[in-house]
């Protein structure tokens, strides 16, 4: 088998960046290649088509991934992935559908399964691509969870993946966090990790390179590279910790108002507004900061009565109410649309006790009752003369009383819902949306050639400031036998 597993010292230290980047760069000389992560846990996913013709669900960084590979996703890219429903239980989705749930108190008996499935589809992959650049899920150093791991080192010693381990260097402490990574591994996981990457480095070089040339000496271990600061640079994120990273814009005429649900889901619905010159997009969880909005979003959600619970008590309900009351314009995504409606219930307990029914805004004749079995689909049609399609990822069932559909949603004047995921991607679409809503014209941006313009922009940092070629060898080579094993977990 050929490939390469991407680690981290931490979360969110850019695995996700630099797998996406080699794959580009990988593709860029004509490699068939493709990403995969064995287990995801995120609620931000995605829609894509299955080889025996239905749709499935994968994680939203394999599936801008398998983009930047110049390829189109599938199930087995991220063949397990997992949607937090509470600190202790999250929701299983096995090869792109629902399969149960697992918790923290089984955590390893109850994924083995799991770890099969991720294998198989490991195998799959590799059969029919000359590469797969697999992401790895935390940091390989997590010990207490190596039993049953199958994404880090778990499933580099199945494949004999040479493993490099992303620092993000903004964090600080990078050169301990690389060095401790690999000294707490098992000697023979120890003795597949090749080196390392730095990420997000902003600074002098040669004030960097006596650190590198340390780390080095210490670990027997190459620095394949220095990523540096890129605050131009976003992609599809896979989890709300990116949204810390949003920053406001002061220079824009509107302003967007997304409502920060404490289980946000699908939070990249707003990144197409967000490329639109003359929007300061933000993320607000106070009903002050939604007062001058001049559009209120309300997102996805992975629990829609709970976020509507938390939405009433933080007063943000009263906020919205007022908004349109004003004339202000609203728009609810999946859950957000939901929540605008007359009641949600949930008989078979979707989201937690059956039976449950609750009232929501009322801003909307609609009635959402849930269901166990999941909507997966890829919509198409049109709305206000603008062709529009997206994605379908929901256990809601919707009921619209008297009043115009709207993408699979509803609509009564300046209040709008669907349960279209993505729409606003829509070129079209989108800017006949902010011509009604907000009275401005089309700016004339694709949201297409952005994104395609960020994996070319990642590609080209990537092209330049890491060893490509001795990264793609690495993968098709495997590690180097003479990797020296360290203390303490040499001595073990």
């Amino acid at each position: 088998m050929t490939g390469l597993l991407v680690a981290g010292t931490t979360s969110d230290a850019g695995k996700s960046v630099v797998t996406t980047g080699l794959c580009r760069a990988f593709a860029r000389r004509g490699v068939k290649v493709a990403p995969y992560k064995a287990q995801n846990m995120s609620n931000n996913s995605m829609v894509c088509a299955a080889a025996d013709g239905t749709t499935a669900e994968i994680g939203r960084a394999q599936w801008v991934q398998a983009l930047a590979a110049r390829i189109a996703p599938e199930p087995a890219m991220n063949p397990v992935l997992l949607k937090p429903g509470s600190d202790r239980r999250s929701h299983v989705v096995l090869m792109g559908h629902p399969a149960g749930e697992v918790s923290s108190s089984d955590w390893e008996t109850g994924r083995r399964h799991l770890a099969t499935a991720a294998h198989t589809a490991y195998d799959d992959l590799a059969s029919r691509f000359d590469v797969i650049v697999a992401e790895g899920a935390g940091s390989p150093a997590e010990i207490n969870l190596r039993t049953g791991d199958y994404v880090n080192m778990g499933l580099a010693r199945r494949a004999a993946l040479p493993t490099v381990v992303v620092g993000d260097i903004d964090r600080g402490g990078v050169f301990a966090a690389m060095y401790g990574t690999v000294a707490l591994l098992e000697p023979a996981d120890q003795k597949l990790v090749a080196g390392f990457v730095v990420n997000k480095f902003r600074g002098e070089q040669a004030l960097l390179s006596p650190g590198l040339d340390s780390l080095g000496r210490l670990t027997g271990r190459r620095v394949f590279g220095v990523l540096p600061w890129a605050p131009g640079l976003w992609l599809d994120s896979e989890d709300a910790l990116d949204l810390d990273g949003r920053r406001s814009r002061g220079d824009a005429t509107f302003r967007v108002a997304v409502v920060r649900l404490p289980r946000i889901s699908n939070f990249t619905d707003v990144d197409a507004l967000g490329l639109e010159p003359d929007l300061d997009v933000v993320f607000a969880s106070d009903p002050r900061d939604l007062a001058d909005a001049d559009l209120v979003v309300l997102p996805g959600t992975r629990s829609t009565i709970s976020d509507l619970a938390w939405l009433r008590a933080r007063g943000l309900d009263a906020a919205i109410f007022d908004h349109a009351r004003r004339g202000r314009p609203v728009l609810g995504i999946c859950g957000g649309f939901q929540m605008l409606g007359r009641t949600i219930t949930d008989p078979d307990g979707v989201e937690g006790q059956a039976g449950m029914s609750v009232g929501g805004l009322g801003l909307l004749d609609v009635r959402t009752d849930f269901a166990a079995e999941k909507v997966l689909r890829l919509p198409t049609g049109a709305a206000l003369d603008a062709p529009a399609s997206g994605y379908e990822i929901h256990h809601g069932r919707i009921t619209r009383g008297g009043v115009e559909e709207f993408l699979g949603g509803a609509r009564i004047g300046n209040v709008l819902g669907t349960m279209w995921h993505g729409s606003l991607e829509g070129d079209a679409l989108r800017g006949a949306l902010l011509s009604e809503l907000l009275g401005r014209e089309p700016s004339g941006v694709s949201f297409g050639a952005a994104r395609e313009a960020r994996l070319d922009q990642l590609g080209d940092l990537v092209e330049e400031h890491l060893d490509v070629d001795a990264l793609l060898a690495l993968a098709r080579d495997g590690a180097p036998a003479d990797l020296p094993v360290l203390p303490p977990g040499g001595s073990a």
